[in-house]
């Protein structure tokens, strides 16, 4: 294994950082500073050509957030000059005038008390089998042709393979009075997708991997390239779903992307501040079987999004969400926790440096229990096995959810009869769907290669996942 180095360039502007903090400190009791630098790279091959782009994920600068007296006041900058005194202005100017529109303001607005740190003084560097730059961009390119030229000698019905790969650095500080936190790791995404036809009938599959690997993941992905081709071509002779409700079995993908959408930002405890979730009225009551227990949490797993520290600079924990059906806290943000009388969970995250930080999921999963698949197989009479998420949405203040599903394998008389339904849409109420399932499996499988936005902006990146799971759900 090979370490993640830091940052150079955040490196070098540390002593300018801390002296910046200094000067600050002199007129606000809290100040902190987060520095961001991440790089990336995307490498996609197609039939039609070859594209190499830098990552969406791409930034570098920082941003000061300080104490005004009543909450908070920010500032972003990427510049970061020798003399610090225009930076020291700009603060000064921003939270002043936002204390006077405060003030001023015949709206009620929200007041904050003072954050509280503990000292800490820590750093991470992560590791991986293959640091991207021991690859040059041509032999990461070779290696993705040679996926998809593997594919389509593997079936004539394959009309495109398209192969891509992307790899993130990400390295942050984080400074203030107390606290002095440093991290670099690098993620990488792979994707495959197969697109067939025979007869005018076109049909499309994908397969993901991820996680807080190097180029190494190309590997995986060699290894799947056959499998997903056949799976495509299995979608040729797929029928639609006949709309009602069925016993279904849902993969480790599909339980991931429930466990997001049910209770993933149905928990996000800034929406217990603006009254917007439904699950603060259930806070130590029964809201699923009990066989359910969740997670969420940056220490809770290890995948893309694993880290020491948040964009707040609070180290990232294991949080329980539901136990044993019974939900028992969210995921919130520094400043929620501190308006709610909570703990912070590790869960503030920005989209970059110039956003705002919001209470966000990090790795959502259930945990497993001890069914055995097969034994989960035999025992629906009727029913499908459903597997790869194409969307999802939710409504945290109704708990009404929605989930777009590729594949459906059916089984009658605890048996796959060979037929397959696509697309399926699953619906229903959360409580209803979380406390139907009757069977959870031995094993527990993550993906990160999606991103997850608040509302329909600020994405970050999230991992989700868990064991099988047996449920009654709707299925259209």
């Amino acid at each position: 294994m090979e370490k993640v180095k830091m940052s150079e360039f955040l490196t070098d502007k540390k002593t300018k950082l801390e002296e910046l903090l200094d000067m600050l400190l002199k007129d606000y009791k809290y100040v902190s500073i987060l520095g961001t630098d991440v790089k990336g790279k995307t490498y996609s091959v197609k039939k039609t050509g070859v594209d190499i782009g830098d990552s969406m994920w791409t930034e570098r600068g920082f941003v000061i957030r300080v104490f005004n007296g009543i909450n908070y006041s920010e500032y972003s900058f990427n510049e970061l000059p020798e003399d610090l005194s225009p930076i020291v202005e700009k603060i000064r100017g921003i939270s002043k005038e936002d204390l006077n529109k405060l003030k001023s303001s015949s709206l009620e607005f929200m007041e904050y008390p003072l954050i509280q740190e503990e000292n800490a003084e820590k750093s991470f560097l992560g590791e991986v089998e293959i640091l991207p730059e021991k690859m040059s961009s041509r032999e990461k390119v070779e290696r993705l042709q040679r996926i998809k030229d593997e594919g389509f000698k593997y079936s004539d019905e394959l009309v495109d393979c398209r192969v891509s790969y992307e790899e993130v650095h990400v390295s942050k500080i984080f400074l203030s009075r107390n606290k002095k936190l440093a991290q670099s790791y690098i993620w990488t995404n792979g994707q495959l997708v197969a697109i067939v036809r025979r007869n005018g009938n076109t049909k499309f599959d994908y397969k993901g991997y991820s996680g807080l690997k190097g180029v190494e993941i190309l590997n995986e992905m060699n290894e799947g390239v056959k499998g997903l081709i056949d799976e495509t071509i299995e979608l040729l002779d797929s029928e639609k779903v006949q709309p009602g409700e069925y016993d279904v079995i849902c993969t480790p993908e599909i339980s991931g992307l429930i466990a997001h959408e049910a209770f993933g930002h149905g928990v996000e405890m800034d929406m217990f501040v603006k009254n917007r979730a439904k699950a603060v009225e259930y806070l130590k009551k029964p809201v699923a079987s009990e066989l359910v227990t969740m997670h969420d949490g940056a220490a809770s797993a290890v995948e893309v999004s694993s880290y020491l520290f948040d964009d707040e600079g609070v180290i990232g924990s294991d949080t329980t969400i539901i136990d044993k059906g019974i939900l028992k806290t969210g995921i919130s943000d520094l400043l929620s926790a501190l308006k709610l009388g909570t703990k912070p969970t590790g869960n503030g995250k920005r989209e970059s440096f110039e956003r705002k930080a919001y209470a966000r999921m990090t790795n959502t999963f259930f945990e497993k229990r001890s069914s055995k698949l097969e034994d989960m197989v035999s025992s629906i009479d009727y029913g499908y096995l459903i597997d790869v998420g194409m969307s999802g949405m939710e409504d945290p203040k109704n708990w009404g959810i929605q989930c777009m599903v590729l594949i459906g394998r059916e089984i009658r008389n605890g048996k796959f009869t060979g037929k397959i339904v696509s697309p399926i849409v699953l619906t229903g109420y959360v409580p209803d769907l979380l406390q139907s399932i009757s069977m959870v499996s031995d094993k527990v499988e993550l993906s990160g290669t999606g991103m997850c936005g608040k509302g329909y902006r600020e994405f970050v990146k999230v991992s989700d996942g868990g064991p099988y799971i047996k449920a009654k759900v709707r299925l259209g």
